[in-house]
């Protein structure tokens, strides 16, 4: 999700030592690897896909097994009354990081990632945007991921933080974009073995075609970001506001809800296709991520439910 600037340290403090003592306690086996092989990348499924072992980004999101054996874990996922897609516990190995990046898939365009430190030291350091921050264990942040940022751990030791994707409500927002109050004056969040309250998870979403105006909102996101040759990105940008015009009209006159599916297939494969020869040389400002590769990813991937 795009914010005004790259970090926000939000104004609370969890548990630090019930935390490391759940975290500490799952088996090796809660362990696997990253899903496109980042070396020395590893992560515990706590919310996934009907709770299980998966990566997926849709679906009806549920605990995992795992998040079921942490109690304090829940608490402080619950502590934000929001509702959580999918989450994790992500592990870095001593020496290594995450290389840099842009998240431009269409999860994270309506989604934020909350980061809570467990295991952490001074040497791991966080950059997005051109800024540089430590998250000290028991800490929360949220940073602005259609920038560029990486992660770098310096230390001997793995690096573990608690790390959950949301839309957050209105008071979340609030809360977490506030001007930040003096640290005595923060929340501060203990463990309490009387309380088991539930966590709040995403239903699937997903209609078998994308309404109108959701198309119109991406592409205007998307065309509101090209740089390149002014002509070009016009003409980008007239191609796409026309076939949000024809995906209007196939909604106006099939729904939204299954009907005449391959009708909407074939004009997202049509757009596709002229996309590609109009697309050379056009980034987004923000992150230089080429743009048809955010078209693809953020938009036509996610058209119609069944694929393309």
């Amino acid at each position: 999700m795009r914010l005004p600037r790259p970090f926000y340290q939000l104004p609370v403090l969890f548990d630090i030592a019930r935390l490391q003592a759940e975290v500490a306690s799952l088996p090796e086996a809660a362990w696997a690897p990253h899903p496109d092989g980042v070396a020395g990348n590893s992560a515990a499924r706590l919310i996934t896909a009907e709770g299980g072992e998966n990566d997926a980004h849709v679906g009806q999101m549920l605990p995992t097994r795992w998040l079921a054996q942490m109690p304090f874990v829940r608490q402080a996922l619950a502590s934000f009354g929001v509702v959580w897609s999918r989450s994790r516990l992500m592990r870095l190995g001593p020496g290594v990081g995450v290389p840099e990046h842009a998240d431009i898939n269409y999860h994270w365009h309506t989604r934020v990632r909350l980061h809570i430190p467990v295991f952490t030291t001074p040497e791991v350091r966080f950059h997005c945007g051109g800024e540089a921050v430590h998250m000290a264990a028991g800490e929360a942040w949220i940073f602005d991921n259609w920038r560029r940022h990486h992660v770098a751990n310096g230390a001997a030791q793995p690096r573990i933080h608690l790390v959950a994707d949301t839309s957050g409500t209105a008071a979340f927002w609030r809360f977490a974009l506030a001007d930040t109050p003096p640290r005595d004056d923060w929340r501060r969040l203990a463990w309490n073995p009387q309380a088991d309250p539930a966590v709040l998870t995403e239903a699937d979403q997903r209609s078998p075609a994308m309404p109108a105006a959701e198309v119109q909102l991406l592409i205007d996101d998307l065309c509101a970001e090209l740089q390149g040759g002014a002509a070009q990105a016009d003409a980008f940008t007239r191609l796409l506001q026309g076939f949000v015009q024809d995906w209007r009209q196939l909604g106006a006159l099939h729904g939204t809800q299954g009907r005449a599916l391959p009708a909407f297939q074939r004009l997202a494969i049509g757009v596709h296709q002229a996309a590609r020869a109009l697309a050379d040389g056009l980034v987004m400002r923000t992150n230089g991520a080429p743009a048809l590769l955010v078209l693809e990813k953020r938009v036509l991937q996610h058209l119609v439910a069944a694929g393309l």
